[in-house]
């Protein structure tokens, strides 16, 4: 038998996969959008149409509000749309929603870059993401429908529901998603789980070979003589855990609670086991770094974007800003957010030698800038530990995210970025 979904998990899925946004006033400048996804559904439109008058007509009623509310739900936009006659006609556009396997492909394509996910968490769609699961409608997909007698294709009322929807897109890439199936929440859960998921392998992935020890019922059984007691006021293996802090109104945020509590106990137990402070000699903005990349969540869900943000305006920085910085961190602790933040020119030696064992593997068109060497979309960069960083974007777009495993070798970093 299917177990049955719980029925508050439906209810919230049921809340997420419909939104209703408010009529638009009137426009006043040209463009209904200035994304190129906001165009994009635009075009689709305009290629689609059979009439160019009624998409004049179209844009004119769209540009002075003859538009009400929009709703959106799974492959469907509704509105009610204001034409010559008093009351207004039932307009709706349709298209296709994506199969749970193009989710699929979509949800692990953008987990698998953290600034994939920072652009998502920005409202912005990065061209590579858009093209996995082909999201972008395109000309045929958009199929318009309405009461009004007019038979063109798309009649003026289904234009101008085509219009303002651009506007809405243009605003939040998320209104898309959901156009094709998925709401903000969902989707942003499964990113969560699967960046959660992808955290934790990643941290246990050298270990998950290693057998589990095991002793026999037989020998923990029998009889011995138990060790003496360990020598009092010994500090323990390690720092204890703060309680639950409950959500209060008035009260200060639990996760800032829970977060300090966690870190002062941890500070202390270092400094009474070893007699030093291992986060004194941090800067804030390092602190913030470090604290950030301690929780798998990457800026996901709802308590770790307040964390992001909260960290990223107390050090004068934004979320994406933190999100790189983190990725850095995670990549080689300390030594790499320098690396990511401070360009210098490294002496003569081991840089020198990377161009020419580059192009001995077949990778000849790295261009030297400092202590980069540079492709359209991969870059190793050479710290002053000695070690190559590789880093990567989309192409030409020099907005470099920290990738791979750091390497003496900068053949050896390259193919740890390519995962050869």
């Amino acid at each position: 038998m299917t177990p049955r979904t719980p029925a508050r998990f439906a209810d919230s899925r049921h809340e997420d996969r419909r939104r209703t946004f408010p009529a638009l006033q009137p426009l006043e400048g040209e463009d209904f959008a200035s994304s190129w996804w906001g165009n994009a559904w635009v075009e689709a439109l305009e290629d689609t149409a059979l009439d160019r008058a009624r998409l004049t007509r179209g844009r004119a009623y769209a540009r002075r509000g003859h538009v009400d509310a929009i709703t959106v739900t799974p492959g469907r936009v509704m509105a009610y749309v204001h034409g010559t006659r008093a009351r207004p006609y039932r307009t709706e556009i349709r298209l296709r929603t994506l199969t749970d396997g193009d989710w699929d492909d979509f949800l692990a394509t953008a987990a698998a870059r953290p600034d994939h996910i920072a652009a998502l968490l920005d409202k912005d769609v990065p061209h590579a993401l858009a093209s996995v699961a082909d999201l972008l409608p395109t000309p045929g997909d958009l199929i318009p429908d309405c009461s009004c007698p007019d038979d063109g294709y798309p009649c003026k009322h289904a234009a101008a529901l085509c219009y303002q929807t651009a506007r809405l897109l243009d605003e939040d890439p998320f209104v898309l998603f959901l156009m094709r199936g998925r709401g903000e929440r969902e989707i942003l859960a499964d990113l969560s789980h699967r960046n959660a998921t992808r955290s934790a392998a990643e941290r246990t992935g050298a270990a998950s070979g290693t057998p589990v020890p095991t002793v026999p019922a037989s020998e923990a059984l029998a009889a011995r003589q138990l060790p003496p007691l360990p020598p009092p006021f010994a500090p323990p293996a390690h720092p204890g855990r703060p309680p639950a802090y409950p959500q209060t109104p008035g009260a200060p945020d639990p996760l800032a609670l829970d977060l300090l509590a966690t870190e002062a106990a941890s500070r202390a137990h270092t400094l009474l086991a070893t007699g030093t402070d291992p986060l004194a000699q941090l800067t804030q903005w390092q602190d913030a770094v470090r604290l950030a990349a301690a929780h798998p969540g990457s800026g996901l869900t709802a308590s770790t974007r307040a964390l992001y943000r909260d960290l990223a305006v107390a050090t004068d920085h934004t979320p994406t800003d933190l999100a790189r910085a983190v990725a850095a961190w995670r990549q080689g602790g300390l030594a790499a957010l320098a690396v990511l933040e401070e360009p210098w020119d490294p002496p003569a030696g081991p840089f020198d030698r990377a161009r020419p064992a580059l192009i001995a593997a077949d990778f000849p068109h790295f261009r030297p800038w400092r202590n980069h060497l540079s492709t359209r979309s991969l870059q190793l960069r050479f710290g002053r530990d000695g070690l190559w960083y590789g880093y990567e974007s989309d192409p030409d777009r020099e907005d470099w995210w920290p990738r791979g495993t750091p390497d003496a070798d900068p053949v050896g970093a390259l193919t740890a970025l390519l995962g050869r």
